[in-house]
């Protein structure tokens, strides 16, 4: 009986600890945790380091489309990326006035299908050095591998670094990047 009863605790203590090994393959993006079982926007409202990504969105209508079935590739710009733009730019995209800027803008940081890092480095390797990846909104970013980490060049010359790769949701996957990618203009 005491055997039996100190097998059940073992067991319990062992699938115990199972489910918080499970949790913590959840990656942790502005604090939070990031659930594949969520989707993209799901995961970035709760990210405390995406608030004016998450601001954009929703002013530029596009909640639902990245809510919706994808896949998307999602290279997501922190606050501090927005914050490098020059003064006064995000509170002028957010105008309504600017909807269509914004849009533009935003749909350039989002790729058709699920990219993950390794994927993205092979086709790097496989072209060069450099691959084209191109956006939903019609933009070409450069994506290089350097030295392990992506790089992304944007159409105006800028250039971006994947801070955080592989952030598996149930739509897709996000890279968090370090810069704002912007369009030709």
């Amino acid at each position: 009986m005491i055997r039996t009863t100190i097998r059940i605790v073992a067991i319990a203590a062992a699938l115990s600890a199972g489910s918080s090994l499970a949790y913590a393959k959840n990656p942790v993006v502005g604090g939070a945790p990031m659930y594949a079982t969520k989707n993209i926007v799901e995961n970035a409202v709760n990210s405390k380091d995406h608030t004016t990504l998450v601001a954009a969105v929703k002013a530029g209508g596009l909640v639902d489309t990245l809510e919706g079935k994808g896949p998307f590739t999602v290279f997501a710009p922190t606050n501090e990326a927005f914050n490098k733009l020059p003064p006064g730019t995000v509170q002028t995209l957010l105008k309504p006035e600017n909807k269509a800027q914004l849009v533009k803008i935003l749909t350039c940081h989002v790729v058709a299908g699920d990219e993950m890092a390794s994927a993205i480095k092979k086709m790097t390797m496989g072209n060069g050095g450099e691959y084209d990846l191109k956006t939903v909104g019609g933009c070409t970013i450069k994506a290089m591998d350097k030295g392990g980490k992506i790089t992304l060049t944007d159409e105006a010359g800028g250039t971006a670094h994947v801070t955080i790769a592989d952030v598996k949701q149930s739509n897709g996957v996000i890279h968090v990047i370090d810069k704002v990618l912007l369009p030709k203009m």
